[in-house]
């Protein structure tokens, strides 16, 4: 395994760790995960499917050491946004469409340009991972994406609901994902 590939892999390890870590004290809240299970066990189908028709096979990892820097800088970028935005949301973050017990609406720093900074930055740093290590992230990343847009809209259903002054406002104001773009 190359240098790069093994740096984004402990990297990917060590956010996930940071993440759990940093979920300790959050406020509480509801999760309706029994209500998505679909999308979970459709994407976990694909990519068993994926795998066992052997699409990874003879998958090799880039040797190009312009696009592995190219790649990597892409992957640190989106990480250091989803850390961003998840300091900023401090007490308030929670999984992906969770409603919390007295929520604030967070629009400072990463939030004051993007409504959903998280993910797009783990989007962005599974891109990184495609150009540094293996185009077959892409997949990875598509899957994730679409999971993602999909919790950003009912999330966006839900503060509708909850700041119904507020967040029509910030909505017009920022992009969903992308700054400028959607």
């Amino acid at each position: 395994m190359h240098a790069v590939a093994i740096v984004i892999l402990v990297s990917w390890g060590v956010f996930w760790l940071y993440w759990l870590a940093a979920s300790a004290g959050v406020k509480r809240g509801r999760t309706r995960w029994r209500r998505f299970a679909g999308i979970r066990v459709a994407a976990a189908l694909i990519i068993i499917l994926l795998a066992r028709a052997r699409v990874f096979r003879g998958a090799t990892i880039t040797s190009n050491p312009w696009r592995e820097g190219f790649g990597l800088a892409i992957f640190a970028s989106g990480l250091a946004v989803a850390i961003r935005a998840r300091r900023y949301l401090g007490r308030n973050w929670g999984a992906p469409m969770t409603e919390k017990v007295n929520p604030e609406l967070v629009t400072t720093g990463p939030y004051r340009t993007v409504r959903h900074p998280i993910y797009s930055g783990i989007i962005l740093a599974l891109v990184g991972s495609a150009v540094a290590v293996n185009w077959y992230w892409l997949i990875v990343a598509a899957l994730s994406a679409f999971f993602f847009v999909y919790s950003a809209y009912m999330e966006e259903r839900y503060m509708t609901v909850r700041f119904p002054d507020a967040y029509p406002v910030y909505k017009r104001s920022t992009k969903m994902l992308i700054p400028f773009v959607f």
